[in-house]
């Protein structure tokens, strides 16, 4: 059996990663172990990687399994890219201790933004979970992948552009969809298998040309594109004034008697540039 150990820069608290992550049912999560299986799809290859911390979060240390062949190297890399591995997360750190922030820094010191497995699988559960709330959200979402998506050693894989392409919106319909969500979904795999949705194409655009390829597709909306930016491909600056989520955190930090307005939110997160998607993560954090 192939085992790799890798050492990265701390501080990275891969403890609170697990704990994000264990909340969607589909991510096969070892709390106990300290572990995560991860699937990547691979040149068209289905791979899955044990990802297990036997570091700390000021010295953090992984040993990867499952990665050998062929695809070692595309492996690696894909890993680093979804843990963030490569950011330096004390320079982040630092930029907010000067800031309203700096509590909720402390208190979730070293949480890295950690990608979803795959960024077609990342668009299709940001229209899966839209004005759903989060439990029902990840159940419709795991009735769809474990209808038509497939298995390997334990970890499971989004439904291929091609399958979901041809899918009707009755199939969808049978899993508790409206017919309008199954409608996006299935269009967005449409545009995808067409070649006119390319992921890899993507990572190399601006923030901005995503948006404006983006908010064209049905069903696509701004929050949509936010949170494909942030948690499909780690862009660093990204908040979503309208998250709800986002809101409620920021009334409870500044003891509001309201949500807060939109120019609040503004001014609120001006001194937290260039890294206002780790502002968001956080605030997230604090009300989880």
């Amino acid at each position: 059996m192939f085992l790799e150990k890798i050492q990265v820069e701390g501080p990275y608290n891969f403890d609170l990663v697990l704990d994000r992550l264990a909340i969607d049912p589909l991510n096969q999560v070892d709390i106990e172990s300290r572990s995560v299986k991860v699937p990547m799809l691979l040149d068209n290859t289905p791979v899955v990687a044990q990802v297990k911390a036997i570091g700390t979060t000021e010295a953090p240390e992984f040993i990867i399994e499952g990665t050998e062949g062929p695809l070692k190297e595309k492996a690696a890399k894909r890993l680093s890219e979804i843990f963030q591995w490569h950011l330096p997360l004390e320079t982040i750190h630092q930029h907010f201790q000067n800031t309203e922030l700096k509590p909720i820094f402390d208190e979730h010191y070293g949480t890295p933004i950690v990608l979803d497995f795959d960024p077609y699988g990342c668009i299709l559960k940001c229209i899966i979970h839209q004005q759903l709330n989060l439990a029902f959200a990840h159940t419709l979402t795991e009735r769809f992948v474990k209808t038509f998506g497939f298995e390997k050693d334990g970890a499971w894989f989004y439904p291929l552009p091609g399958k979901v392409a041809e899918l009707t919106v009755e199939d969808l319909r049978q899993l508790q969809f409206s017919g309008r969500k199954a409608e996006y979904v299935i269009g967005i795999a449409k545009e995808t298998a067409l070649g006119n949705l390319n992921f890899e194409q993507l990572k190399n655009l601006s923030d901005d040309e995503i948006y404006d390829k983006l908010i064209k597709l049905r069903g696509v909306g701004p929050w949509t594109v936010q949170n494909f930016l942030m948690f499909g491909l780690g862009r660093p600056n990204l908040f979503p004034f309208a998250d709800i989520g986002i809101q409620n955190a920021l009334k409870k930090l500044f003891q509001l008697e309201a949500k807060p307005t939109l120019q609040e939110m503004e001014n609120f997160s001006k001194s937290w540039n260039p890294y206002l998607s780790y502002a968001s993560l956080y605030l997230w954090r604090s009300i989880e």
